[in-house]
């Protein structure tokens, strides 16, 4: 395919929009506590329905509109409109197992914005004095022109003022709430539907985004955990709007998919009632039907990983101390022991649900084992192996193992190879439940490689890359490590490719990438990390590259498109333009300032562009008419202007004085962090702050040399190509990174015309050969 760039979206500036009617169903979220569950499904293009569970007599969940639309990408977002007061909503409302419309606590539309003086304000409006029927089936009228919160009117009467809202929610709460902590003794369900729904006024429309970026040729990963709070229609038809084409990678989550029993104080996950709790079962069903009318597949994910606080304590990895695993997250999850019969029979439920709600909707069966492993402590590597269950798989006394970091003995490295063939042995377990559900399910194993293949645990892949799981053992191979990308080591990418192939013996062509993910908004610059692992990932000829994930894509408004065509070609031809020609062309670097000049005569200057453009006339140096024939025939080569290519600057090739061979303390390349592993190779001009950098893309293989704290490097680093250098482990904090190096300009023929007459050449007259910089 082409190649692939992007763009951060922050607004809409004239891409396509449309008028959606206020309120539409399809851009209603639902928000609640845990451990109580809810969701919300479009059910026609004018009702919507919501099912809850709840555990407890606090429990409530809220049906919400929201004046911004903050969770939509920027380019298909709903204008902010927060004046409320020229329209009119109606629906019809019927509900069943939650407080009826006429009762204290019933439902009610909370109203958060300000006053007309701009105080913040909430109004309680209770939609029984608006409705017209009985409380379990009403029509429902609310004019926000002229509405009043209170419980009884008019006694209890208090006057909405609608102009500055942020946002409106319909609370929904079981028949015994009392805004308490009282535990039920078992799970109530109860539903609401909103139907007939419409908004009239002059308030009634709102213009959205109606964008339709073309294929670009990658896939999407998204995980329920992140969007269960939204319709599947809206998430659908945004990673389609998005370009985004083939199956939806989709990982069912730790902590919205389970139903929850009470044992004493705590709530644990149980098969009792069903595999899925309602809200989930509903949201996925639609999900599936969503993805299917729109073309996508869908990969079923399932990982090993649960909610801490509702995992039975026996199914939990353990370290040597007894230690649970424990991720990072907050609240924390856990992580199942492969050992424990009790929790992997759990996984094969969980993963036959999902996989039934496929086959419901005439999906092929797509299946993927989401980054099984032994966890790692990341703060001092004790490997969680000691679970009761694990340790009598080992034997019952298995041999210590303080930390996997470093080197290990004998002992230790047979019982990691025992540990990876119970791991093995767990996901061949849940492949063939799968499959006994689906016979013809397609598996998939999504492998972790920062962890798997950790430079400090060499020995770790025994455990948690086994050979058990190598081809035929799974249909496809996944990898994915985002850390390695978002931290700048392409190197470790490479590399961890190479190995992970070379271990498990699936061929690129059997092999999916996962790209990504931006954890934090404040981090968007590496989204350009990401596209460039993406990149490599489609050059190395990977079967399918997913962007990982809808949230992060939607926050930072991220856009891939393709580039240089639809037929794949490359913009860039890899070689120099012929040396004894370009000796003698001439110069002229070109800078943008826009000056603006006062009636008084002073001026006001600013620079467009950080660093010059560079253009070259090459006609000099034809001096013969071998030398015409070579440079028409380079011409052809490049197709005009269509390819670029590496051109040698006569005045300016290297890193320090010209004449000079570059050096290794020639140029500043950075100072280490110890995290950043990958730097740009630079260029200055000038001196301090106020010198003028130029991005070196094309060095000159051979040439760079590099130095950490003024001590050249023979080792330990790599040039990954457009002049990054790749260090095998990151410079630690305050290591100073210098470099030297020759370099060659990218550059392309200005025209597609070139204009040689032999006649003036005969008479010394030197043809124009115009050549312009690339920017890369």
């Amino acid at each position: 395919m082409a190649g692939i760039d992007y763009w951060l979206a922050d607004a809409r500036r004239g891409q396509e929009m449309r008028w959606m009617k206020r309120f539409a169903p399809t851009h209603w979220t639902v928000n609640f506590p845990r451990p109580m569950m809810a969701s919300v499904v479009t059910t026609g293009a004018d009702s919507l329905r919501v099912d809850a569970l709840f555990y407890g007599s606090g429990d409530l969940a809220g049906l919400i509109w929201e004046a911004a639309d903050g969770w939509s990408h920027p380019l298909l977002a709903y204008e902010t409109a927060r004046d409320f007061r020229a329209c009119v909503l109606r629906f019809r409302w019927r509900s069943g197992g939650l407080r009826q419309l006429d009762e204290t606590h019933g439902p009610t539309l909370t109203i958060e914005g300000r006053d007309a003086a701009g105080n913040p304000r909430a109004w309680y409006v209770r939609l029984w004095n608006y409705a017209s029927g009985v409380p379990e089936d009403a029509v429902i009228t609310l004019n926000f022109a002229a509405m009043e919160g209170g419980f009884l009117l008019p006694g209890e009467a208090d006057p909405v003022w609608a102009g500055d809202v942020d946002r409106m929610f319909i609370s929904l709460v079981p028949p015994d709430y009392d805004a308490g902590d009282t535990a039920f003794a078992g799970a109530v369900e109860g539903w609401a539907e909103l139907s007939d729904m419409a908004c009239d006024g002059a308030g009634a429309v709102l213009g959205t985004g109606d964008v339709m970026v073309p294929e670009h040729g990658l896939a999407m990963a998204t995980g329920y955990d992140d969007c269960f709070n939204q319709t599947p229609e809206r998430v659908v038809a945004a990673i389609h709007a998005l370009g985004y084409r083939g199956a939806i990678n989709h990982y069912v989550g730790m902590s919205h998919y389970f139903r929850l029993e009470r044992v004493g104080a705590g709530l644990y996950v149980s098969l009792a009632g069903g595999v899925l709790n309602g809200p989930c079962a509903a949201w996925h069903r639609d999900f599936a039907a969503r993805a299917k009318a729109l073309g996508f597949d869908v990969i079923w994910s399932l990982s090993y990983e649960l909610f801490d606080a509702h995992c039975w304590n026996d199914w939990k990895q353990r370290a040597e101390n007894g230690d649970p695993a424990l991720t990072g997250w907050v609240p924390p999850s856990t992580l199942l022991s492969p050992a424990h019969g009790g929790a992997m029979a759990y996984l094969q439920a969980v993963a036959g649900a999902f996989v039934f709600i496929g086959l419901e909707a005439g999906l092929p069966i797509l299946f993927q084992v989401g980054e099984p492993w032994w966890w790692v402590v990341p703060g001092d590597g004790r490997i969680c192996i000691y679970d009761d269950a694990a340790r009598a798989a080992f034997g019952g006394s298995p041999v210590s193992i303080a930390s996997i970091w470093g080197a290990l003995d004998g002992a230790q490295c047979a019982l990691l190879d025992q540990a990876g063939a119970v791991l093995a042995a767990s996901t061949a377990a849940l492949c063939a439940a799968v499959k006994a559900v689906a016979p013809g399910a397609v598996t998939h194993l999504l492998a972790y490689l920062p962890t798997i293949l950790d430079p400090r645990a060499p020995e770790a892949k025994r455990a948690n890359m086994p050979v058990g799981w190598a081809s035929p053992a799974f249909d496809v191979l996944q990898l994915e490590d985002y850390d390695w990308v978002t931290e700048g080591r392409p190197g470790l990418t490479a590399r961890g490719v190479e190995l992970a192939t070379a271990r498990l013996g699936y061929p690129v062509e059997e092999q999916h990438y996962l790209a990504g993910f931006v954890l934090l908004g404040s981090q968007a610059a590496q989204w350009r990390e990401i596209v460039a692992a993406a990149q490599a990932s489609v050059a190395r000829g990977t079967a399918a590259t997913f962007v990982w994930a809808l949230p992060q894509v939607c926050r930072d408004g991220f856009v891939a498109f393709r580039i240089d065509g639809e037929d794949g070609m490359q913009a860039f031809d890899d070689v120099l333009f012929p040396l004894a020609i370009g000796r003698e062309a001439s110069l002229s670097p070109v800078f943008s300032t826009q000056i603006v000049e006062s009636p008084s005569g002073h001026e006001r200057r600013s620079s467009d562009w950080a660093d010059a453009r560079l253009s070259f006339d090459a006609g000099p140096g034809v001096r013969s008419e071998a030398d015409i024939g070579a440079l028409i025939a380079f011409f052809r080569a490049r197709r005009g202007a269509a390819r670029g290519f590496r051109f040698s600057d006569p005045y300016d090739d290297r890193s320090g004085a010209m004449g000079q061979a570059p050096g290794p303390l020639d140029q500043r390349l950075g100072v280490g962090d110890g995290v950043q592993a990958a730097f740009q190779l630079m260029r200055y001009y000038g001196v301090g702050e106020d010198a003028q950098g130029r991005v070196i893309t094309r060095p000159v293989a051979g040439t760079i040399r590099v130095a950490a704290d003024g001590v050249e490097m023979v080792g330990g680093w790599s040039h990954e190509g457009m002049g990054i250098i790749a260090f095998d482990e990151p410079p630690g904090e305050g290591v100073v990174l210098t470099a030297g190096f020759r370099f060659d300009v990218p550059v392309r023929f200005a025209e597609d015309r070139l204009d040689i007459n032999r006649a003036t050449f005969a008479a010394g007259e030197a043809p124009s050969v115009p050549l312009v910089e690339i920017r890369e």
